[in-house]
Order: structure tokens, then C-alpha cells, then sequence
């Protein structure tokens, strides 16, 4: 994976934009701190994590029900269910979560990234990358409690 560092002036990223691709498809893609952090090929990425964990949930839910499965058993439900919620947020967000934890952006190539240096703005995107977990995470436990709660 190639990465390379840039140091961006905050004027810059709210008016201009970073843009590594200079065709007229991505001209709309722009690295802004706690908000965008990933272009197109990275949110088909995410779509297809978010598909996949989906069909992983209900396939794992219509086996557990349909093999009368025991109640604590239903709570496995859990993971492809954060997972789905996880790739799927992500991609509607336009915001990586490994990213945002990671100080990068990635808005052309997938693979390869940029590395943010403002504090600030690693801050922002640190506290987004918080909050998009935590809403994966509530829409796989209410899930799993549904779920857990089905006769």
C-alpha cells in the first residue's frame, strides 16, 4: 500500500478541496476533516461489507431459528449484523472508519492513501470514526436483542 503525507491548510480543504483524480467523474470528491474521507471505489468497498454482512445475518438468523437453536446461541447474530451496519454506514457517511482512526484519506486508488497531519483535524476525524462505531454497534445490539427475543 503506498502512502504518502500531506499537510493541508484549512482554507485550502474547505474551499478547494484535495483532489488526486483529475477526471471530471471524482471533481466532486474532497477530503473534508470528520466528514469525507473516502472516494467512490472506497464506498463500493464499503457497500460490499455492508451486503455481505447483511446476507451473513440472515442466513445466520433463519439457521438459528430454523434448527430451533438456544436462546444464548442467537446472540452470534451479533457480529455479522455490526458488520453489515459497519459497511453500510460507512459507505452512506462517505466516511472510513479505519481511516478515521488511522489519520489517512483515501479519495482516488483504492490502496493507496494520504496521512493527515493537523491535530485538528485528527481530532475530528478520530471523533466521527467514534461516533460511526457506536452507531454500528446499536443497530447490531438492537438486532441481536430482537433476534434474541423471537420465540
Amino acid at each position: 500500500m503506498k502512502t504518502s503525507t500531506i499537510s493541508l491548510n484549512h482554507p485550502i480543504v474547505l474551499m478547494s478541496g484535495f483532489n488526486r483524480n483529475n477526471d471530471s467523474n471524482s471533481s466532486n470528491e474532497k477530503y473534508i476533516p470528520g466528514t469525507c474521507n473516502m472516494g467512490r471505489e472506497e464506498i463500493k468497498r464499503r457497500k460490499a461489507s455492508g451486503w455481505t454482512g447483511l446476507v451473513l445475518t440472515v442466513i445466520a438468523i433463519t439457521l438459528l431459528l430454523w434448527f430451533n437453536a438456544p436462546h444464548w446461541m442467537r446472540l452470534a447474530v451479533f457480529i455479522p449484523a455490526v458488520m453489515g451496519a459497519t459497511g453500510f454506514i460507512q459507505a452512506y457517511n462517505k466516511f472510513c472508519v479505519y481511516f478515521g482512526f488511522g489519520h489517512m484519506f483515501n479519495l482516488g486508488e483504492v490502496g493507496k492513501t494520504d496521512t493527515i497531519d493537523q491535530k485538528e483535524f485528527r481530532a475530528k476525524d478520530r471523533a466521527r470514526a467514534w461516533q460511526l462505531l457506536a452507531y454500528a454497534f446499536g443497530i447490531g445490539l438492537i438486532i441481536t436483542v430482537i433476534v434474541y427475543l423471537l420465540p
